[in-house]
């Protein structure tokens, strides 16, 4: 792997990024006209990092969810979900979705796959539930790695207002993570969605997001090949074959909901 690429990545101006993203928060909330703004704390660095923003400029228009389904979520995620809240001082409500997956479950056959993403979109109802009710805006926690591959629940984790992140690489959340004051065991934690038990991220995918944020970058960033891709990351091919196939297969979750041309109707 080629770390003159990874740290082209990393080397960004992460206080005009920062900035940049509190204006368009600002300017979002005063469009909509919106009271404030909400997001769901799940212990990883992508809804850290949205905690910490919010804190900088909107300290009191803020929620934070902290949504664990304590049959499969590490109590240790839960703290570090809860650590934020102390952290930054933002408002918070710890749910457990436990029951309301189990209720679910009553009446749906088995599928533990199904019913991982169930739990995302559960905790997203629950979101725009709070949303509903306060005149609030949903934060997505989506970063352009997830994006890009489809690494997210449609409807779940993948549905919200506004996505203060997603043109962020998952190497850039983490850089922006420490500019921000983020602890360090939340950054340097393993990625995972908590799905399901022992979920993580880089285990399901194969590919390192080392390797991940080098393979996108070179493609969408730097428009190379994917032989020129191979032969500047220093990346098996099957590993690059792997992403793309991932970004293309999952173009749908990128899209809005497609419709027959009027011709064919």
């Amino acid at each position: 792997m080629n770390q003159e690429i990874i740290d082209e990545i990393k080397n960004q101006d992460y206080a005009a990024i920062t900035n940049s993203i509190e204006n368009f928060l600002d300017e979002q909330m005063k469009k909509n006209h919106a009271e404030g703004l909400i997001l769901g704390l799940s212990g990883g660095v992508d809804s850290a990092v949205l905690a910490y923003i919010c804190k900088r400029k909107f300290p009191d228009k803020t929620i934070g969810i902290v949504m664990p389904d304590t049959a499969i979520t590490p109590k240790s995620e839960t703290e570090d979900g809860l650590k934020m809240v102390s952290l930054t001082g933002i408002q918070y409500k710890l749910i457990d979705i436990n029951p309301i997956v189990n209720e679910y479950s009553m009446y749906l056959e088995p599928n533990e796959r199904a019913k991982g993403n169930l739990r995302a979109r559960i905790r997203t109802n629950i979101l725009y539930y709070y949303a509903n009710a306060k005149n609030y805006l949903v934060l997505g926690s989506s970063d352009k790695s997830e994006y890009l591959i489809g690494y997210f629940t449609k409807f779940g984790d993948g549905a919200s207002d506004l996505t203060p992140i997603i043109s962020l690489y998952k190497l850039q959340v983490r850089e922006i993570a420490k500019y921000l004051g983020v602890p360090e065991n939340v950054i340097a934690k393993k990625s995972s969605p908590h799905l399901w038990k022992d979920h993580e991220a880089e285990d399901e995918l194969g590919v390192s997001y080392e390797e991940i944020d080098s393979i996108l970058y070179c493609v969408f960033d730097k428009k190379l090949s994917l032989e020129e891709t191979q032969k500047l990351t220093q990346i098996e091919n099957f590993k690059i074959e792997r992403i793309l196939e991932l970004n293309k297969n999952s173009e749908h979750k990128r899209l809005p909901p497609q419709k027959p041309d009027r011709e064919q109707v």
